[in-house]
């Protein structure tokens, strides 16, 4: 009953609205669209401006993520690194001071390196060795010359090392 309430109502305001526009002149459509447009660009932008910094960052980093040239990495796995990347960096284990700096396998927990390689707990050391050799090709800095990849790659060979030596040694 709803779904036909509804359908009548739609059907109503779709029909007033052609009604209008077959009767109106084409100038007073061409403002009406233009004040529409200004009302929508006022309320969006209200929206943006209480939605804060979540609903601003989200368009900026997918942005972002495809102008960035890293190839064979699909949108969500750079959003998933790009999660990590935060994540690490919150903890103090991966800012701008490190880029220069050799990092020791600790830096890296086997949960963090499970993360990374996008894998679960309990898989064989072939996965483990395929996934972060898979992950290498991509994001390896001899494959990428424009993006500075070159921490990402040492955080793989990390959470590579780390796995390897707790879980199978």
């Amino acid at each position: 009953m709803n779904l036909f309430l509804l359908g009548i109502i739609i059907f109503v305001i779709v029909y007033l609205f052609l009604n209008w526009f077959a009767r109106t002149s084409s100038k007073k459509i061409a403002t009406t669209i233009k004040k529409l447009a200004v009302y929508l660009s006022v309320f969006l932008a209200a929206l943006l401006a209480i939605g804060g910094k979540y609903i601003f960052s989200l368009p900026f980093l997918f942005v972002i993520l495809s102008g960035l040239k890293i190839k064979g990495l699909s949108a969500l796995q750079m959003f998933q690194l790009w999660r990590l990347i935060q994540f690490l960096k919150n903890s103090g284990r991966f800012s701008q001071g490190q880029f220069g700096k050799s990092q020791g396998s600790s830096s890296v927990t086997t949960d963090e390196a499970y993360k990374l390689l996008g894998l679960k707990k309990g898989v064989s050391k072939e996965e483990v060795l395929k996934a972060a050799s898979n992950l290498q090709k991509k994001i390896h800095p001899d494959m990428n010359r424009e993006v500075r990849t070159e921490r990402l790659s040492q955080l793989v060979n990390e959470a590579k090392d780390k796995i390897i030596k707790t879980d199978f040694s």
